[in-house]
Formats: structure tokens, C-alpha cells, sequence
């Protein structure tokens, strides 16, 4: 039962704690829609079961073990964000912006986002692997270890479906979209805030 209460609590915490994946479900469900919202909120969840999956297979280990290997991914994470916000800064008033317009997302581009988002953010990977290790007590049954990656998959789901359904509310938009370009340029500074800080880090942990 201690062990339980601990993963519901540290996931809890770190699900709702701000970072990339909460920047790009609320900026996709301002910016385009909540159908892209709720979209990257589930490619997250999909992301979440890959840091769990690795984790449980006793990659997770090695990740914590190897420095370059866990600097790879931080700087791999550091370059996707910097991608990502860069693009946004440059949305120009009226929603476009230089050489890509500002369109809505295919179902499976938001989705990609979302997933890529997560599983390149080393922030998901260190909780993850942290919570394992520490958490979770090496005999405890693999079905129970894989019944709380599920439950740390859907936290997320749920949690970020929710940041998508409020972002997306025809209020919230509203007031908004008249301003969409500072929106956006906003989110992009953020994301690339992120990313900067995972790269000037990369050597330390």
C-alpha cells in the first residue's frame, strides 16, 4: 500500500509540474483546436509508455548509469524543442508565418507531436526511471510494475486532456486568437527556453 500511495503521489506531482508537454497541449489547443489538443495529449500518454517500457525491460538502468548515453537523450530533447519554439517566434501577425503557414494539424501530425515531445523530454525520462528505482521495490510482481506504467500513462492522459478541454473552451479562445501571434511567440519562447536549458545542462546531472 506504501508503495502505491508513492507512485500515486510522485506522478501526481510530476504530471502536473509545467514543462514542454504542458506548453505544447495548451499552445495546439488555443492555437487550433481541441480536437489537436486532446490529439497531443494522447501522444503523450504514448510517449509515457515508451519511458515505461524501456524502464521495465532494465533500460532505464543503463540510462542511469551512462552519462553519455543520458546526455544524448537530453541534447536529442534540447534540439526538438528548439525546433519546435523556433517556428512558432517566427509567427508573424495574421497567423502566418515565414516559409510555413499556421494550419491546423492533420490527426496525426498533433498526435506525433505530442508523442515526440514526451518521449524526447528527458524530464519524463528521469522521473520514470527514478520512480522505478526508488519507488518500486525490485520484487514486486511485473504485472503490478506494468499496472503502474498504465496508470502513469493514463494520469497523463488525463491530466493533459483536461489542460486541452479548458485551453480550447470557446471563452478562452475567444479572447485569445485576436492576439494568436504573441500566443504563439510566447509558447515558441518557452519551448525554446526549455530546450536551452536541457543543452547548457547536457554535461551534468
Amino acid at each position: 500500500m506504501t508503495e502505491l500511495l508513492a507512485v500515486i503521489t510522485i506522478t501526481i506531482l510530476a504530471v502536473i509540474s509545467p514543462g514542454p508537454d504542458f506548453a505544447m497541449v495548451s499552445r495546439n489547443s488555443l492555437m487550433l483546436s481541441r480536437r489537436a489538443g486532446l490529439l497531443t495529449a494522447c501522444g503523450i500518454s504514448l510517449g509515457v509508455l515508451v519511458h515505461v517500457s524501456y524502464t521495465l525491460l532494465g533500460v532505464g538502468l543503463l540510462i542511469e548509469q551512462s552519462l553519455w548515453l543520458f546526455n544524448a537523450i537530453k541534447l536529442a530533447g534540447a534540439v526538438y524543442l528548439v525546433y519546435l519554439g523556433i517556428k512558432m517566434l517566427r509567427t508573424k501577425a495574421g497567423g502566418t508565418v515565414t516559409d510555413s503557414c499556421v494550419v491546423p494539424l492533420s490527426d496525426l501530425a498533433a498526435l506525433r507531436t505530442g508523442f515526440l515531445t514526451n518521449v524526447l523530454n528527458p524530464k519524463t525520462t528521469i522521473f520514470i526511471v527514478s520512480l522505478f528505482i526508488q519507488a518500486v521495490k525490485p520484487e514486486t510482481p511485473l504485472m503490478i510494475q506494468i499496472g503502474y506504467g498504465l496508470f502513469i500513462s493514463v494520469a497523463h492522459m488525463v491530466w493533459f486532456s483536461l489542460v486541452a478541454l479548458c485551453f480550447s473552451a470557446g471563452i478562452v479562445r475567444d479572447r485569445f486568437l485576436a492576439v494568436r501571434h504573441w500566443i504563439d511567440r510566447a509558447f515558441g519562447g518557452l519551448l525554446v527556453l526549455f530546450g536551452a536549458l536541457l543543452a547548457v545542462t547536457s554535461r551534468t546531472r
